[in-house]
């Protein structure tokens, strides 16, 4: 047996002989890693048979039309949120991989899934970071005990695998891949080779057992997984769960998935009993409004299927520095640079000698076009010193030219809008004509071609 070592990205996989301090493949800076792996090699070509040869002429493959499909394949677990954000609940024999930052509610989301999963499903709980005892207190706090939860406290993938064979659960919790490592590896653990080696088997014996997997992997300081980038294309699913410590509201964010959309999302609530369910997140993000306040409109924006209305704020104030300053909070910083910039030169608002905050209240954070139009209404107000009326929401996104433009699934979210008691709703003209004529929405719709109409209906 021979070594070689060999230096890999931790961030896109890109593989080489020798350390740069730059990635040749993503342009990362400070992120190959040196690993080393056995191998043994043929010193002469053709003396050993490295492909073993099949000996009978029959084949392997099998037809589509001839695989049955279990009507069984998924593993409800009870938490609506969760099994929205999957596609309808856990595959069986699938991987799903979790990130999130540290203490956002990893291993407490997975502990109540075991609560949820543990009246009819075997399930074994692997940590390699928390003590039997800790695992314990918290699954006390969260009433998360169960008669079908196993906890077993192990590094070394091997000895995990000997007691999956022995237990032979429905579904395996992996807490997490970082702590873990293989002894037929030289490499320390959380290395790209160990992560990558571990990975591998839990997925082979995922997909040879019929079992399902769930990994929780760390984030970097980019907020992306850590690890070697392949281990996101090695599972079926991967999801983020999103949130601030500071906040109380946590949303799970489906960015793969095999098995179902990735646009969904769910909202949770931290409070000291665990993780709890929103199911109408637009109330929530809404209970706080306040009344007769310049600088805040509401808008809809689509999370998947779902319709959630949000308020979007703004403050502008007179500058006290040659240069204004610009910052934003939930709305890309570039997208408020373009909209002031619209605003200033179609319709005359001096926003170089303001300054300028946009908020988008309750931590979350909206990136479609559909948002323009609040933020444009919000600056008005927040430049004129008017109030928005609270009975009305804005949806549309704003061109260059100032012109309103259509945007998808305009109906869901007027229905939305319509049934949270907003009576005026403003929409693209394009969509306006769209529309049912003969349909009673229950509001009164105006439509908007361009920001020249939304300065007359509110000033």
């Amino acid at each position: 047996m021979k070594t070689r070592s060999e230096f890999i990205c931790a961030e896109c996989g890109y593989k080489s002989t020798k350390w740069y301090g730059r990635c040749p493949g993503c342009g990362s800076w400070n992120t190959l890693e040196e690993t080393s792996e056995e191998y043994e090699a043929a010193s002469v070509l053709g003396k050993k048979d490295i492909h073993k040869r099949r000996t009978s002429d029959s084949s392997l493959s099998v037809k589509l039309r001839d695989i049955s499909a279990s009507d069984n394949i998924r593993i409800l677990t009870g938490i609506s949120e969760f099994d929205r954000v999957l596609g309808g609940g856990i595959v069986n024999g699938s991987a799903v991989l979790l990130s999130g930052e540290p203490g956002i509610g990893k291993s407490t989301m997975l502990l109540q899934v075991c609560a949820a999963l543990g009246n009819s499903e075997k399930l074994l709980y692997v940590s390699g970071e928390e003590s039997q005892g800790q695992i314990k207190l918290r699954a006390k706090r969260i009433k998360a005990e169960t008669d079908e939860l196993y906890i077993f406290t192990e590094t070394e993938i091997n000895n995990i695998c000997d007691e999956i064979d022995v237990i032979s659960p429905d579904v395996v919790i992996i807490d997490s891949i970082q702590t873990m490592y293989d002894d037929e590896s030289a490499s320390a653990p959380g290395t790209v080779s160990q992560i990558k080696n571990c990975a591998q088997k839990l997925i082979r014996y995922a997909k040879t057992n019929n079992c399902a997997v769930v990994i929780v992997g760390h984030v970097n300081k980019d907020g992306a997984i850590a690890g070697p980038k392949v281990l996101e294309h090695m599972v079926d699913t991967v999801l983020y769960f999103e949130g601030e410590k500071q906040h109380s509201y946590r949303i799970l964010r489906a960015v793969k998935n095999r098995f179902g959309s990735t646009n969904e999302i769910g909202v949770f609530e931290m409070r000291e009993n665990g993780l709890c369910e929103v199911e109408n997140p637009s109330e929530m993000l809404l209970s706080e409004r306040s009344d007769q306040v310049s600088g805040n409109c509401t808008l809809c924006v689509m999370e998947g299927t779902r319709p959630i209305l949000v308020e979007i704020q703004a403050l502008v104030s007179p500058t006290v520095f040659p240069s204004p300053r610009r910052m934003a909070s939930g709305i890309d910083y570039n997208r408020v640079s373009l909209i002031t910039a619209v605003l200033e030169k179609r319709l005359g608002l001096k926003f170089s000698s303001q300054d300028v905050y946009i908020n988008v209240a309750g931590g979350l954070h909206i990136d479609e076009p559909s948002s323009d139009l609040a933020a444009c209404i919000a600056l008005i107000s927040g430049y004129k010193d008017i109030p928005v009326p609270d009975n009305v929401i804005a949806i549309g996104e704003i061109g260059l030219s100032g012109e309103c433009r259509g945007v998808g699934y305009i109906e869901n979210r007027i229905n939305e809008a319509v049934r949270l008691g907003f009576t005026k709703i403003l929409i693209p003209y394009k969509n306006y004509l769209k529309l049912q004529k003969n349909k009673k929405y229950g509001a009164e719709i105006i439509p908007v071609k361009s920001l020249f109409e939304v300065l007359k209906l509110f000033i």
